[in-house]
């Protein structure tokens, strides 16, 4: 059994506990969003409410990580099948012999991961990729956390692998602490892109009601806020 062989498959089985342990959080918040709408029904009858599309957005995540973990471990199987003795007193199969170097390795590795992603899964890690130098709001407080805390940040760098946001804000904080600038390493579900400045009709029109999140003037810091009046269209007469 060579090293390049188990070193694959301990790899594999490394990123099968991520998606496992992914897969944990998002049922737990599934499961607190259920007892939710259990004990108030009809929260999802009132303006702005979000419950259902929240919903149905952590669905899809646990349907794509499920897919995910299929495939994982079908490729897991089909590695270890391959080094499994075989034919008369354990003779063993031919396997193919050491090559390439530990960063060709590692680069495969990341390309076979992502090709066993569902489309739709390949084509949000593409859109994250591409928000690279871009701003975005950014919710750097821990999921559990007892208080939210979002900013306006930059988009330093996407990982495909581990499925992190590299943001910085490029506002100095307040406190003698954090007066420089502030970098934080963040998943996926912490980040919400901004609409294209050159497109206005990829821009949201909410209806009053609708809980938004909001920039206080002079900073990048945001608040939860609640529509009032939603933004005029201009009427352009012929």
């Amino acid at each position: 059994m060579s090293s390049p062989d188990i070193v694959s498959i301990l790899d594999n089985s490394k990123e099968l506990d991520r998606v496992r342990k992914e897969q944990e959080d998002i049922l737990s918040e599934i499961n607190k969003l259920h007892k939710k709408l259990q004990a108030t029904p009809e929260v999802v009858e009132k303006p702005g409410d979000n419950s259902l599309a929240r919903l149905k957005f952590l669905y899809t995540q646990a349907k794509e990580l499920s897919e995910s973990e299929a495939s994982i471990s079908n490729l897991l199987i089909n590695q270890i099948d391959a080094l499994l003795p075989t034919g008369p007193q354990g003779q063993t199969r031919r396997r193919i012999g050491k090559e390439g170097n530990e960063q060709k390795r590692k680069r495969v590795k990341t390309e076979s991961d992502i090709s066993r992603l569902t489309p739709s899964m390949r084509g949000q890690l593409e859109a994250c990729a591409n928000l690279k130098g871009e701003q975005v709001a950014a919710r750097v407080t821990p999921r559990n956390a007892d208080k939210d805390e979002w900013f306006v940040v930059k988009v330093i760098h996407f990982d495909k692998e581990s499925k992190e946001f590299e943001v910085l804000d490029e506002e100095p904080g307040d406190d003698e602490e954090s007066s420089g600038q502030r970098q934080y390493k963040l998943p996926m579900a912490n980040i919400i892109p901004f609409p294209k400045s050159n497109d206005p009709s990829s821009a949201q029109d909410f209806p009053p009601g609708r809980h938004v999140l909001a920039v206080y003037p002079g900073t990048t810091a945001l608040y939860k806020a609640t529509v009032v009046q939603g933004h005029r269209r201009l009427r352009v007469g012929i």
